[in-house]
């Protein structure tokens, strides 16, 4: 059964195999970003959960976030009525707490809908990547990231 990325979380949940933290990361996305500074930045926001996001401009994708130094403000496929310049990085910090009490046992369930909900309720915290993010889901990403790959290291 399909259950999308939170209804996995639940069942994980559910069945006892879910930690009380945890980091989450999109399975069609290359992230050139440190997890220890995500997770560190996590704690000390205090908050229950934590998107990266990047400044995108609509360049990559449509950006589907606003994040004030602290906080995102989040909607997949775009805020409506206003000018977003962030876009959901693919890394997100998550307390099971989140998943019990934001995601409904059994089915077929978002993480975007959780996130939505979280940041209009105050609760995410955003962490600013500084390096663009590789979706390797369509070949014009793929394409991007093979020709990433293929250049000599500089950092």
């Amino acid at each position: 059964m399909l259950r999308g990325t939170a209804g996995a979380l639940r069942h994980a949940f559910d069945s006892g195999l879910l930690p009380k933290e945890f980091l989450v990361l999109n399975g069609d996305s290359y992230l050139r970003i440190s997890l220890a500074a995500v997770e560190t930045a996590w704690r000390a926001s205090g908050l229950p959960a934590l998107m990266t996001v990047f400044r995108n401009l609509d360049k990559w994708d449509i950006s589907n976030a606003s994040f004030d130094g602290e906080h995102v403000r989040y909607r997949k496929g775009g805020r409506q009525g206003e000018t977003v310049e962030w876009i959901d990085y693919g890394l997100s910090a998550l307390t099971s707490n989140v998943v019990e009490s934001y995601v409904p046992a059994g089915g077929h369930f978002d993480l975007a809908d959780v996130f939505a909900v979280l940041s209009e309720e105050g609760l995410l915290a955003g962490y600013p990547a500084q390096r663009r993010f590789y979706e390797v889901g369509s070949p014009s990403g793929l394409a991007d990231l093979e020709e990433l790959l293929s250049q000599p290291r500089t950092d």
